[in-house]
């Protein structure tokens, strides 16, 4: 990934938060059946060596799982938040006109090496897992238990496991630092007067670059 140094986020609390947020990653692996990308929820146990680990779970009838194997190189993205930028709201336009439009965007990817695993334990624990990361916060929260046992055991019967045991973990938080004070302040007023949800986080992780200008 091209990481300009302004724009690298080397906060580990950081980027495993960002996986948390927004936990649907995009899976590539490049095997003997060419490239495959496929978008899967991931679970994160940053606990297990220097990078953690990443662990999914994907259907049998998915040929990735095959390509995988025993051991293949995995790239992993997690797209956070992401916004485009005007060039009107920058104050540099209203002085110089000398600006052009952008899009910021927060983003992690992760490498390392995955394999495959057909255990039924483990998958049991994976779904368990997945469902107390989804479910967890929710007034009446859904749990496994809930639905019959032989029904969840067909179920298990129907997936294949995911592990990737990381060897990288790269952020990128495009978030306007590149542009001076007051454009920066032009964009987060420009972005909360859009009145969106997305809209609103982005200027919320903009206006934290002023905050560590302070």
């Amino acid at each position: 990934m091209y990481q300009p140094p302004h724009f690298r986020e080397n906060d580990p609390a950081a980027k495993a938060a960002l996986i948390r947020a927004f936990p649907l990653g995009l899976l590539i692996t490049a095997g003997p059946g060419g490239v495959m990308a496929n978008p899967i929820p991931f679970l994160y146990d940053e606990s297990t060596g220097p990078f953690g680990t990443l662990r999914c779970h994907v259907a049998k009838a998915n040929g990735q799982w095959k390509e995988i194997g025993d051991g293949l190189e995995a790239l992993v993205v997690f797209q956070g938040s992401d916004h485009y930028i005007r060039p009107g709201w920058y104050e540099t336009k209203r002085e110089t006109h000398k600006v052009v439009p952008t899009w910021n965007y927060a983003m992690v990817q992760a490498r390392g090496i995955a394999r495959a695993i057909e255990d039924k334990n483990w998958l049991a624990q994976q779904i368990r897992g997945v469902t107390l990361m989804m479910e967890g916060g929710a007034p009446e929260p859904w749990s496994v238990e809930d639905a019959p046992d032989d029904f969840i055991a067909s179920q298990i019967k129907g997936i294949v496991g995911i592990e990737i045991t990381l060897t990288a973990l790269s952020g990128k938080w495009k978030t306007s630092q590149n542009r001076n004070e007051a454009d920066r302040r032009g964009v987060v007023e420009g972005l909360q007067a859009l009145g969106d949800g997305s809209a609103g986080v982005m200027a919320a992780l903009v206006a934290q670059t002023l905050k560590t200008d302070a």
